[in-house]
């Protein structure tokens, strides 16, 4: 690699960390309680919140796009510095809505952005057969620093209660850093670009796409739509991720205390509980390249969705000590399959479009889905059929990757998926 791909690469990892290094993951529940939230308040918050990132991710995917990626990183990190100082002055209702709005607001700002900032800086450098290993690696130290974190945060509360939110502003203020010191990109006329949109410095360059020459925000979501309509293997891959990302989502927040405490498990060991998850997890975002090449990478997609699907299945049969088991396999399963799905729809994504913004639409049908499933989650908890809702979701999964793959052998994708799929991961590094 060359010296600037790995600078890319280290301060990608030092904002990633810091950034997502969220102290008061793991006590949230219990401050909101704390400070006299009722149950109804609490998870009426996180439901806003989805529809919030889904609402946010439309602006803030065409921003990036526009301001350029990297502006949009730091932009990311000043709001996520603030939106977790808000609950340390008002530890309220007013002050945690306001608090997972900004939060929603900072990560929509990034969560598109991130990733191409990645993708273009290293194509730049002729590096990007390194993304794969970058993006899995990233994700792997975010989850170690976790691990090692949060086991901390029931001592630091003893000595100041409001200390997982102040570390979490210091973490989002060290990642705000991180971001001033990326470089900017090379565009692809030899002169920067501004790192303006993904891809492309196509700012430099004259923007030979006279579409965008007006600088109004609606015509790149135009672009961007028409780009997913004229490009059906994009779509494709990207509802394939789908599966991944709710059932990842659902099970690891909203039904992690559940399911553990259905099984008998007291709440003194969950701490231990999810820093095995986070640790199965991280070890299998590090390396995907463990995954036999027998396999192209959309199909170890759908292989490792269902794996997710069936641990679900067989945590209604099992023990406490399975349900422990089978939860850290649930996590290994997601971290094999989210720096392989993001490679998929980074890889599809077509030569100069507005790759930050597409990739802010993958992550508002995600998040859209998950919403839908957190307010069934609900009510099948309310109703006591935990058991159910795990068998149901595990069907609409199976479901889900049948028609997925019925589309992909019936010929109607062959001619976009030759120009547009992922390399094999031999290629990858």
């Amino acid at each position: 690699m060359t010296a600037t791909a790995r600078r890319i690469i280290r301060l990608n990892y030092g904002f990633q960390l810091l950034f997502n290094l969220l102290w008061w993951m793991p006590v949230f529940y219990a401050y909101q309680k704390a400070a006299g939230l009722s149950d109804g308040e609490i998870f009426g918050i996180q439901s806003i919140y989805y529809v919030a990132f889904c609402l946010f991710e439309i602006p803030t995917g065409l921003i990036a796009d526009r301001i350029g990626t990297r502006n949009c990183l730091r932009a990311g990190a000043v709001v996520m510095t603030a939106a977790n100082l808000a609950p340390v002055f008002s530890a309220s209702y007013t002050g945690f809505l306001l608090h997972f709005l900004a939060i929603a607001a900072g990560r929509s700002l990034t969560s598109g952005a991130a990733s191409a900032y990645l993708y273009d800086g290293l194509r730049a450098e002729k590096c990007d057969a390194h993304y794969l290993k970058a993006e899995g690696t990233a994700r792997a130290l975010g989850l170690a620093a976790k691990v090692v974190c949060w086991p901390l945060v029931g001592p630091l509360m003893s000595v100041a209660h409001a200390a997982p939110y102040v570390l979490s502003a210091v973490s989002a203020a060290g990642s705000l850093a991180c971001a001033v010191a990326l470089p900017r990109l090379a565009g692809p006329g030899g002169g920067t670009g501004d790192d303006r949109g993904s891809g492309t410095g196509k700012a430099a360059a004259g923007r030979t796409d006279g579409g965008r020459r007006g600088g109004a925000l609606l015509r790149d979501a135009g672009s961007a739509l028409r780009c997913v309509a004229s490009s059906r293997w994009l779509a494709l891959v990207m509802v394939q991720g789908v599966a991944v990302f709710t059932l990842s989502r659902i099970c690891q927040v909203n039904l992690f205390q559940p399911i553990l405490l259905d099984h008998g498990i007291a709440e003194a060991s969950h701490g231990g509980v999810l820093a095995a998850m986070t640790v199965a997890e991280a070890v299998a975002s590090a390396r995907p390249q463990w995954l036999s090449r027998r396999l192209t990478p959309v199909a170890w997609v759908s292989v490792l969705s269902l794996a997710l699907a069936g641990t679900l299945v067989a945590m209604t049969f099992g023990g406490p000590w399975a349900v422990v088991a089978l939860l850290c396999l649930f996590a290994a399963a997601t971290g094999f399959a989210y720096p392989i799905q993001r490679k998929l729809v980074n890889d599809a994504v077509p030569a100069h479009a507005p790759r930050a913004t597409l990739l802010s639409v993958e992550s508002i049908v995600d998040r859209a889905v998950c919403a839908l499933a957190a307010i069934a989650a609900g009510a099948y908890l309310s109703a006591g059929h935990l058991d159910a809702l795990l068998w149901h979701s595990a069907l609409a999964t199976a479901v889900l990757l049948g028609a997925f793959q019925l589309l992909l052998r019936s010929g109607v994708m062959k001619r976009d998926r030759a120009g547009a799929e992922a390399p094999d991961m031999s290629r990858t590094g």
